[in-house]
C-alpha cells in the first residue's frame, strides 16, 4: 500500500535545504470536533504526528509552487482524498461513515495549523473505522466461504472499477458488494485452473501399504483449494492493515494532503524516504535478494543480485522461503503472512551488520528449516543502471552495418536528504555511464545509435542536462520558471561532443520528466529522431526534498520524522514549449496500446500543473532529421502495415477500447470460458506465426558497463527469431510484490512436461524496437547518401564518411571533425 506513494517519474533538484519567506502561520484556536468511536483495534497517532502535519503544511504553503494557503477548500479535497486513498473502490466506508466524518471537511486547515497543538488525529479516527470494515468483511468472507456453494449460471455482471460509484448506503447494500466482488475472484480463480493438470487420484495412497498404516489425506478438491486460498488472501490483507503503525497512515494521510496541491508533491515517511533514496542512488544496504511474497504468505526468494552477500554465501537459492528475521543476537521475528515492505525492512540494515535468517529450502518442507547468518553490504542495483547492445545487422550486399543501443532506465544521482548514517550515499551517474558506453561503442565502429528511454520515468535534473550535453557541441537545454516567473536557463556548457552519429530517441507513455527534458532538447536542436508513443508522459515540473529535521530541529523525538518533496518549479524546453500535459510528440509515432489510453500520463493525475509556454532561448539547431523525415516516415508506415506484430498490437487495441467501454465483467461461467477460449485461441494463433518466422540473422552483443573496458565486444548472445524482451511498465527498483510466480516444482515429471511446454512459447517480442532499428537502418542510408528531400530544399546533405555537419538557422553548414 505505501508503495503507491513512491511515485517514479520524478525531476528533482536534489539541494535539500530551502529559505521560506514565513515558518509559522497563526490559525484560530478551535476545539476538534467530536470524534465517532473507535473499534476495540485502536491505533493511536504518534508523539510527532502533529508536529509532522504542521511543517508539511507549513511548507505547502510556503514553497509548492503555487503558493496557495491551506484553507477550508484544501481541507474538503484533504479529505476526500484520504479516504480515496483507504478506499478507492467505495467497498469499505458507509455513507454513514461518511457522516460522522463530515465536520473534518471543514476543520483539517485548523486542526493541522495549529501551532501551539498541531493536531493530526482525523488520520487515525479514519483508519480505525477502515480497519473496523476490513474486519467485517473478512468475518463476512469467512461465513461466505463455510457456507455458500458458489455458482455462475446467471446472466450477472460485476462493475469492475467502483472508482466514480456512490458509496453502499447500509451495511446489506455494502455486503452485497462483498459477496459479488468475492464471487467475481472464486470464479478468477476457477478460470485459472481450467487446463491444468489434475490430481491423479492414484497417487494419493502407497500401493502395499500396511494395513494399520494411518490412511493418507484425499487430495483437495478444486473448490477446496479455491476456498483455502481466498481464505488466506483475505486474512492476508487484514493483517497487513493491523500491522500498521502511526509511520504508515501518517504516510497516506499527508500524501493525502500533497497531492491536493500537486501529483509529485509528496510526504515521506522514514521507510519510503530510504526506498526513494535507494532508487535515486541505485544502491542500498542489505544481503542482495529480491523478494516476492507467494499467495501463502510466504516471503520468498526471487533473484539473489550478483556480488551481494546472499550469493557470495553460497547458502540460498532463488524460490527459498524465508520465514523469520532476526538481528544479530535478538529473538527471531516471524515473517509469515507479514507486508512484504515490512518484511524488507527487516532484512535491510547498516552495513557490517549481522541478520539471521530462518530459511525452508525450496526443494524442503517445514523440517528442513536452516538459520543463516549473512553480513549485510552495499548492495549496487545494476537492473536500474544504463546498459547497452551493439547489433550487427545483415544487408543484402553480405556487408553488415553495426548498430548501438543504450537503454537507460532512470536518471540516478547521489541523494542524501538527511543526517542518518545508514543511508547510502551514492557515486552514481547515468551521464557518465552513457559516455562510457557510448565511447566503447566507438571504437567499436557503431555507426547509428538508439538510446531508449521508454521505461525512464525522471531522475536528476542536473543529469539530464549532461546527458543531453553529450549530443550537442553548447547550449541551451531546459529553462526553469519559479512561482514569481523568474527564469533560469540550465545549458551544456561543455563543448566536446561524446556522440556526433546519427541518433534515435526511443520514448513512450512512461518516458517522464528528465527523460522529457533529454527527448524535447534532442528534438529542438534537431540532433535527434524521435520515435514512440503518440506522446510522453507530460511531466513538466521539477521537485525538491526537504527533511523535516531541518525545520522540527535535532532534539529526541520517538521517530525520524520524513521529508516533504514539493513542486517548486516548471520546465520548458529550449523552444518555450512546456511538456505539462502534454508530453513530447515524436517525430514517427507507432502503434502502442498506451496511445489513447486516457488512463496512462499527467492528465490522468489528479490536480496536475496547467501547460503554458515560455520565451525561447537562444539557440542552434542542427537540422539532422527534417531533410529525412518524410521518406524515413513513409518507409516506417508501409512496413509497420504490412508487420504481423503490429497487427497484433491494432487488435488489442481494439480489445482494450471495447473493455474500456463496458467496464463490467461477467458472473456467467459459459460466458467466461467463451471468453477464454476465444483469447487462448487468438494467442496460440498468434504463438504458431511467431514461430514461423524465418530465425533473425542479427548478431547481437550484450554491452553491459561492467565490459566496457575490456577489449573487444563480449560473445554475441543466443538468439531465436524474436528482438529483445517486451517493455515493461517501470517498477521500483528492489522490492517485487509479484506473488502468482510459482514455486520450484518437486514434481520431476509434470517439470519436465512443463519444459517442453515452454521450448514451444516464442519469445517476447518488442515490435518497437525492432522497428526502430529499421528506421534507423533507413536513417543510416540517407544520412550517408544525402536525401532528394534535403537537396531539393537547398540544405547540404551531411556525408558520414567526412564528418557531420551543423546546419545553422540561414542554412549554412559548418562542418566538425
Amino acid at each position: 500500500m505505501i508503495n503507491r506513494f513512491l511515485l517514479q517519474g520524478l525531476l528533482l533538484l536534489l539541494s535539500c535545504k530551502l529559505v521560506l519567506p514565513v515558518f509559522a502561520r497563526e490559525v484560530p484556536i478551535t476545539a476538534p470536533p467530536e470524534l465517532p468511536s473507535a473499534p476495540p483495534h485502536i491505533l493511536k497517532p504518534g508523539a510527532d504526528d502533529g508536529q509532522i502535519a504542521y511543517w508539511t503544511a507549513i511548507l505547502l504553503e510556503n514553497a509548492q509552487y503555487l503558493r496557495k494557503p491551506f484553507d477550508s477548500s484544501v481541507s474538503s479535497k484533504f479529505l476526500d482524498r484520504y479516504l480515496d486513498y483507504l478506499d478507492p473502490a467505495h467497498m469499505h466506508f458507509l455513507q454513514s461513515d461518511l457522516a460522522q466524518f463530515e465536520p473534518f471537511r471543514t476543520s483539517l486547515d485548523r486542526l493541522t495549523l495549529n501551532k501551539k497543538d498541531p493536531n493530526a488525529t482525523p488520520a487515525s479516527v479514519i483508519f480505525n473505522r477502515f480497519l473496523e470494515r476490513q474486519q467485517e468483511q473478512v468475518d463476512f468472507v469467512d461465513a461466505l466461504l463455510k457456507n455458500e456453494k458458489f455458482t455462475f449460471d446467471t446472466d450477472e455482471r460485476i462493475l469492475l472499477n467502483r472508482h466514480d460509484a456512490p458509496y453502499p448506503k447500509d451495511l446489506n447494500e455494502l455486503q452485497k458488494l462483498w459477496r459479488d466482488r468475492l464471487r467475481y475472484e472464486y470464479l478468477q480463480e476457477k478460470l485459472g485452473r481450467v487446463g491444468a493438470k489434475k490430481t491423479d487420484p492414484s497417487h494419493s495412497t502407497a500401493s502395499g501399504s500396511s494395513t494399520n498404516a494411518a490412511p493418507a489425506t484425499p487430495p483437495k478438491t478444486e473448490d477446496e483449494e479455491i476456498v483455502d486460498l481466498l481464505r488466506h488472501r483475505y486474512h492476508r490483507i487484514l493483517r497487513t492493515y493491523t500491522d500498521f503503525n502511526n509511520e504508515d497512515v501518517l504516510q497516506i494521510y499527508l500524501s493525502a494532503l500533497t497531492h491536493v496541491y500537486d501529483p509529485h508533491s509528496d510526504y515521506f515517511n522514514r521507510a519510503t524516504l530510504e526506498q526513494f533514496s535507494i532508487g535515486m542512488n541505485l544502491s542500498l544496504f542489505g544481503i542482495g535478494a529480491e523478494l516476492g511474497t507467494t499467495e501463502d504468505g510466504y516471503c520468498y526468494i526471487r533473484r539473489l543480485l550478483p556480488g551481494g552477500p546472499a550469493v557470495k554465501s553460497k547458502k540460498l537459492n532463488e524460490n527459498d522461503r524465508i520465514v523469520a528475521v532476526a538481528q544479530s543476537n535478538q529473538p527471531p521475528v516471524d515473517i509469515i503472512d507479514m507486508n512484504l515492505n515490512k518484511a524488507v525492512q527487516l532484512i535491510r540494515g547498516p552495513k557490517d551488520t549481522e541478520v539471521r535468517l530462518t530459511v525452508q529450502p525450496a526443494d524442503g518442507g517445514a523440517s528442513n528449516r536452516k538459520i543463516i547468518s549473512l553480513t549485510r553490504d552495499e548492495i549496487p542495483l545494476e537492473d536500474s543502471a544504463a546498459k547497452s547492445k551493439v547489433i550487427d545487422w545483415p544487408t543484402a550486399t553480405g556487408d553488415k552495418i553495426r548498430l548501438g543501443i543504450v537503454d537507460l532506465p532512470a536518471f540516478y544521482a547521489p541523494f542524501n536528504p538527511g543526517n542518518t548514517k545508514d543511508r547510502s550515499l551514492g557515486t552514481n551517474s547515468p551521464s557518465a555511464d552513457v559516455a562510457r558506453l557510448l565511447q566503447k561503442m566507438e571504437r567499436e565502429g557503431v555507426q547509428g545509435v538508439i538510446l531508449d528511454l521508454r521505461r525512464n520515468g525522471g531522475g536528476s535534473l542536473e543529469e539530464a542536462v549532461r546527458l543531453t550535453g553529450l549530443f550537442i557541441k553548447e547550449g541551451p537545454v531546459v529553462q526553469v520558471k519559479d512561482y514569481q516567473g523568474r527564469v533560469e536557463v540550465l545549458s551544456d556548457d561543455d563543448p566536446a561532443v561524446v556522440y556526433d552519429g546519427p541518433l534515435i530517441v526511443l520514448t513512450s507513455r512512461f518516458s517522464a520528466s528528465a527523460s522529457e527534458i533529454v527527448a524535447g532538447a534532442l528534438q529542438d536542436y534537431g540532433r535527434a529522431l524521435l520515435v514512440g508513443d503518440a506522446a510522453t508522459h507530460g511531466k513538466g515540473t521539477v521537485q525538491s526534498v526537504h527533511p523535516l529535521i531541518a525545520q522540527m530541529g535535532s532534539g529526541p523525538r520517538a521517530n525520524d520524522p520524513g521529508a516533504v518533496k514539493l513542486t517548486i518549479k516548471k520546465f520548458y524546453r529550449a523552444s518555450g514549449v512546456s511538456t505539462q500535459k502534454r508530453g513530447v510528440i515524436p517525430d514517427i509515432i507507432l502503434p502502442s496500446i498506451w496511445n489513447d489510453n486516457k488512463d496512462i500520463g499527467e492528465s490522468a493525475l489528479e490536480n496536475p500543473l496547467e501547460c503554458d509556454t515560455n520565451r525561447a532561448a537562444k539557440y542552434e539547431a542542427l537540422n539532422r532529421v527534417e531533410p529525412y523525415l518524410a521518406t524515413l516516415r513513409k518507409r516506417s508506415s508501409e512496413r509497420v502495415a504490412a508487420d504481423p506484430e503490429f497487427g497484433y498490437v491494432r487488435e488489442e487495441i481494439a480489445l482494450l477500447k471495447k473493455s474500456q467501454a463496458d467496464k463490467t465483467g461477467s458472473l456467467n461461467l459459459k460466458e467466461r470460458l467463451k471468453e477464454k477460449e476465444e483469447t487462448d485461441s487468438r494467442n496460440k494463433a498468434r504463438d504458431k506465426e511467431r514461430l514461423a518466422r524465418k530465425p533473425s540473422l542479427e548478431i547481437v552483443h550484450d554491452l553491459p558497463l561492467k565490459d566496457v573496458d575490456k577489449p573487444g565486444l563480449p560473445a554475441p548472445t543466443p538468439r531465436t527469431n524474436s528482438a529483445t524482451a517486451k517493455l515493461s511498465i517501470p517498477k521500483s527498483a528492489i522490492v517485487s510484490t509479484n506473488s502468482s510466480l510459482a514455486l520450484a516444482k518437486t514434481d520431476k515429471g509434470s517439470d519436465h512436461k512443463a519444459t517442453e511446454e515452454e521450448d514451444e512459447k516464442p519469445p517476447a517480442v518488442d515490435a518497437t524496437l525492432e522497428e526502430a532499428e529499421h528506421i534507423l537502418v533507413d536513417y543510416l542510408d540517407l544520412y550517408k547518401k544525402g536525401s532528394i528531400a534535403a537537396v531539393s530544399q537547398g540544405h547540404p546533405a551531411p556525408v558520414a564518411e567526412t564528418g557531420t555537419a551543423h546546419v545553422t538557422g540561414d542554412g549554412t553548414a559548418s562542418e566538425r571533425r
